[in-house]
């Protein structure tokens, strides 16, 4: 009897043990049904096509096209027909092995690839013939393609993920497409939607044998989102027309909405040049020219002296603090020791008289130095002085991020009293010793979408918003994305220097900035440029500037422009300002006089000239 209830207890002892390992097998381990699942279905990702982008016009300027990558599960692999696959790849028989033993390195079991990006006749020739390759089968995806071959410093460019971020980014897949720089890093997630999967069914030699359970169990990719930019596709074309054979930047902004209309560097490239299996190596000859820097954008990266332009913002805090006003009147003596080594030209002739209109319109420094050690002055330190200059330019917008949605970007710099404590111990330093401040060179750096920024506020008498790239649905959200920035200038003040500013197109030194019909107000400067050539500090030719707004009244665009080694500023960057501001508020430029000398114009022998180690001449 006992006998019989061991051998009872035994027998269903074991089967209750086998159960409870079936069960938890079953329904805890998942370990094991993944593996199972692993060994019997492939999943393959299915991605989303990337969102179009548009231009604030509704023109299509970024679109896609179908592009297949050729993979490899090593798992899969059997003996095949190498010469012909290689024939038809156009690939050699050691780079395909190569890639096929990088293959096994990284999984047998999941798929690796061979080749990128082929066009699709590329993969018609090979389509029917694919049974003769087990283990191979084509991954589509889709490549960007550029309608326009402008904007390439804007847009930035998308390439496939690698091996190191994809243990970083969990939800990419090893090639999978991803931005990088411009608009197609700072909005990826919106552009790149959500990518979908595909089960297939494998058989007991792990050879695809069809889709498993009809595709029942396959998620169709979430589609991605469009984006309409704020910038018109036409005057950023045409604005890299005129920069050809230039280097340096036009930045254009809608003054009331800080919507940018243009953002042109020049050397750029054709974006299509970064897609395709060309890419690496086009991407290595951009990266390695170092003289030009096509990847260097000067509109948002040079941190460049504002030169005279400068002196607008002095003259608005110089009404502001009550160190002058509309009337305030100084005699420009041509030329000037402020301090040990400081010497300050002046082109006014000796004797004359200016007051702040015309001190604008003459761009005389005699005004501006004047003006300049004045607020300095007017608080009971020369610290205090330039701490509260500098609370002032902050408001403009100047030393920091203005936070716009690129990725790229510099500071720019606005110097403190710490900066000139450190420079000057013991307080020995005042207002003449900084006196270079006065006309915007000294230690002010600044960028040229800083500079378009600051002139669209003087535009909108004393308000800013942040300057963006990407267009909103409505003023509301617009406001509410981009409230107003205020400067601590009283609005009366802005109506002085505006008048200041329409008198140098009118007549001072922008005059070849007039348009017919248009109400101009601009700022020539011409900025020293200074290099290190072989251990010594040398002078190149000197740099053009030129901001403007147009209208006068109710302005509807505001830009910098910025030519390197242009000479000075009414040569090269105000007829090039005043044709942008043409071709924007007409849509066609009348003067083709002067458009046919912007566009036929290069500077190519000044950039020369440092390789060349010939002298260099200023303002010739």
């Amino acid at each position: 009897m006992i006998r019989k209830f061991i051998l009872v207890s035994f027998t269903v002892g074991s089967c209750l043990l086998f159960l409870f390992q079936l069960v938890a097998l079953q329904l805890f381990k998942s370990d094991y049904t993944e593996r199972s699942l692993s060994n019997a279905i492939q999943e393959r990702p299915v991605y989303s096509t990337r969102g179009l982008i548009f231009d604030r016009n509704g023109t299509l300027w970024v679109a896609n096209k179908p592009v297949y990558d050729l993979m490899v599960v090593p798992e899969n692999l059997l003996a095949f027909d190498t010469i012909s696959l290689t024939s038809n790849l156009n690939i050699s028989k050691e780079e395909l092995e190569q890639k096929i033993k990088e293959a096994k390195s990284f999984s047998y079991k999941l798929p690796s690839v061979v080749l990128r990006q082929l066009n699709m006749e590329e993969v018609a020739q090979l389509q029917e013939k694919m049974w003769k390759f087990p283990g191979f089968y084509f991954q589509k995806k889709s490549a960007r393609d550029y309608k326009l071959t402008a904007g390439a410093n804007v847009l930035g460019y998308t390439s496939e993920t690698n091996r190191y971020e994809i243990k970083t980014k969990t939800d990419y897949e090893l090639g999978e497409m991803i931005g990088r720089q411009g608009i197609e890093k700072n909005y990826e997630q919106e552009l790149r939607g959500k990518k979908g999967v595909q089960l297939f069914q494998k058989d007991r030699f792990n050879r695809i044998i069809g889709s498993f359970e009809e595709g029942t169990f396959d998620k169709a990719p979430e589609k991605a989102e469009n984006i309409t930019l704020t910038l018109d596709a036409a005057l950023q074309v045409y604005g890299e027309s005129l920069m050809k054979n230039k280097r340096g930047g036009i930045v254009a902004i809608e003054p009331q909405t800080g919507e940018v209309l243009a953002l042109v560097t020049a050397p750029n490239y054709d974006p299509n040049e970064l897609v395709g299996r060309t890419r690496s190596k086009n991407f290595k000859e951009l990266v390695n020219d170092t003289l030009a820097k096509p990847l260097f954008d000067r509109s948002l990266q040079s941190e460049i002296s504002p030169g005279s332009p400068f002196k607008i913002l002095n003259g608005l805090i110089g009404l502001q603090e009550n160190a002058i006003n509309s009337e305030t009147s100084f005699t420009c003596n041509q030329g000037h020791y402020y301090a040990k080594g400081a010497f300050m030209k002046c082109h006014c002739g000796i004797g004359t008289q200016s007051d702040l209109i015309k001190g604008i319109y003459n761009s005389c420094n005699t005004y501006f130095a004047k003006t300049f050690m004045r607020i300095i002055e007017s608080q009971p330190s020369p610290s205090e002085g330039v701490d509260l200059w500098k609370t002032h330019l902050e408001k403009f917008g100047l030393g920091n991020y203005l936070g716009y949605d690129l990725p790229t970007g510099k500071k720019g710099f606005i110097p403190s009293s710490n900066y000139y404590n450190r420079w000057y111990p013991k307080g020995s330093w005042g207002a003449s010793t900084i006196i270079s401040n006065a006309i915007g060179q000294g230690e002010i750096l600044t960028t040229p979408i800083q500079m378009a920024n600051f002139t669209a506020i003087i535009a909108n008498r004393g308000y800013y918003k942040k300057p963006h790239f990407r267009k909103t649905q409505s003023k509301e959200e617009s406001d509410l994305l981009y409230p107003k920035n205020t400067t601590l200038i009283e609005k009366q003040h802005f109506e002085t220097v505006i008048e200041g500013m329409h008198q140098v197109v009118e007549r001072g030194t922008a005059r070849i900035a007039k348009i017919d019909g248009i109400e101009v107000c601009g700022k020539t400067g011409t900025v020293e440029n200074f290099i290190r050539l072989n251990g010594e500090k040398t002078q190149l030719t000197d740099h053009s500037i030129f901001i403007a707004f147009a209208p006068k009244e109710d302005p509807k665009i505001a830009l910098a422009v910025f030519i390197e080694n242009g000479y000075w500023g009414g040569r090269w960057a105000a007829p090039i300002a005043s044709l942008m501001i043409e071709k924007y508020l007409n849509g066609n430029v009348k003067r083709n006089w002067l458009e046919e000398r912007m566009l036929q114009g290069s500077l190519e022998a000044e950039y020369e000239k440092p390789l060349l180690g010939k002298p260099f001449t200023i303002n010739e």
